[in-house]
């Protein structure tokens, strides 16, 4: 069985069904990001009828709003309370922000793909509402824990990114209907630019930063070294300072400002791939789809880091560099493989605690890492691998056409393979646990 860190505090379970609730949802939204980006990208070859409306705005919402920062929003939720020993604010509210962000993140790709603009600032306030209750709840909670780790401070200060970066969502979304931006205030472009870095820079890569810091030890079995500490100190520093200054130069359009941040911005990523990558090289335990992926993620830090450091020296402002050097490398190979490797762990171990762990001595019980199947891990691993490996190429323009159809495809393909692994892990082991209206954990 995979390793169950000693010093977890597993007397203060939150409700297990509601995290994983999260993580069901989220698996449909990757799937409809995977199959959005192939409509993308068949269009693009001149093979189908355009896809409809701002498809490639709906797709990036649908990848980072939906499958990404919901699964964050389970994520936490079930382990904030664990890392932090304290008991979960309010479970009502984090069924209630599962509700909120579905409806909220549907309804905002729907609006996109129809054209239907007017009813953007609607979806944005439900946007807003689910991410504000999901800040209030951890934000409760982590008041509760004292004095703050580097997670801890990681996650404070990632809730204070999703907050603002909703105020600027539904801002931008009253925009298109009202006209509240452009002359006499600052241009569309630049609060888009200032929305966009501190959606991804500040409220996903700050969480994935501080969850790699407790995850990356806690399932190699290792600890930081000296030169992990002092990684980790210039990145605590350093890293939210340039997604601050990053997205105000882009604010204001002040080019020292933005470079400033962006060099930053990216000695942080640099320095949380070297922290991952030497935690991975010292790893005391056998491989496991999750390491495996983080070994992915941390290889993919280093290009980002390595690609994006020039073009944005020579310009942090420009349109095709807001993401760096490639939003694909980023989006996917940096973000999605941590995700989808922190999902092949939390998923069979919540079941797992949830199902096999009281019966655990009494009787034979299967280990965490039997619940699912390797041959599909490896499959999906392969899958996504590929095809991301095939959307980067594309968008550095370093390959024919069918390229993005096929990496596309391939990612599409692995990403239902990842999902119909870990649902069976939910449908045969889970016990109804997703389904059932009323929670086993007690108290709110």
């Amino acid at each position: 069985m995979s390793a169950i860190p000693a010093d977890i505090d597993t007397d203060s379970q939150p409700p297990m069904a509601v995290p994983l609730r999260h993580f069901v949802v989220g698996f449909g939204l990757l799937v409809a990001a995977a199959g959005l980006r192939v409509g993308i990208a068949v269009d693009a070859a001149g093979v189908s009828a355009p896809t409809p409306g701002l498809a490639p705005l709906a797709h990036v919402h649908l990848l980072l709003v939906g499958w990404v920062c919901l699964t964050i929003a389970g994520a936490m939720t079930q382990f904030v309370p664990v890392w932090s020993g304290v008991r979960l604010h309010s479970r009502r509210l984090a069924t209630a922000q599962l509700w909120l962000l579905t409806l909220g993140v549907t309804g905002l790709v729907g609006t996109l793909l129809a054209g239907r603009l007017a009813l953007l600032p609607i979806a944005g306030g439900v946007l807003l509402l689910g991410f504000w209750t999901f800040a209030y709840n951890l934000g409760r909670t982590l008041l509760a824990a004292r004095p703050l780790d580097v997670t801890e401070r990681h996650f404070c200060l990632a809730l204070g990114f999703f907050v603002v970066v909703t105020i600027l969502g539904v801002v931008l979304a009253l925009d298109l209907t009202r006209a509240l931006l452009g002359t006499g205030t600052v241009p569309r472009t630049q609060v888009v630019a200032a929305h966009a870095t501190l959606a991804v820079f500040g409220a996903v890569l700050t969480t994935v930063f501080g969850a790699l810091y407790q995850l990356a030890t806690m399932f190699t079995q290792t600890e930081l070294d000296r030169g992990d500490d002092a990684l980790a100190t210039v990145e605590t520093a350093a890293y939210p300072a340039g997604v601050l200054a990053l997205a105000a130069g882009r604010l204001v359009a002040n080019g020292v400002l933005a470079r400033a941040g962006a060099l930053l911005v990216v000695a942080g990523v640099a320095a949380v791939g070297i922290v991952l990558a030497r935690r991975l090289l010292a790893a005391r335990v056998p491989r496991t789809p999750m390491l495996t992926r983080y070994a992915v993620a941390a290889a993919g830090m280093g290009c980002w880091a390595v690609a994006t450091t020039p073009v944005w020296l020579r310009d942090p402002l420009a349109f095709d560099v807001r993401f760096g050097a490639s939003f694909e490398l980023l989006a996917l190979f940096v973000v999605g493989f941590v995700v989808l490797g922190t999902l092949y762990h939390v998923v069979p171990f919540v079941v797992w605690i949830n199902r096999y762990a009281d019966r655990l001595g009494y009787e034979p019980v299967p280990m965490i890492d039997d619940l699912y199947d390797e041959r599909v891990a490896m499959a999906d691993l392969v899958a996504t691998v590929a095809g991301a490996g095939c959307l980067v190429a594309a968008d550095a323009g370093l390959s024919p056409t069918w390229v993005p159809v096929a990496g596309a495809g391939l990612f599409l393909l692995g990403a239902l393979l990842f999902s119909a692994n870990l649902l069976h892990v939910v449908s045969v082991h889970g016990g109804g646990i997703v389904t059932t209206l009323v929670d086993a954990t007690p108290g709110e």
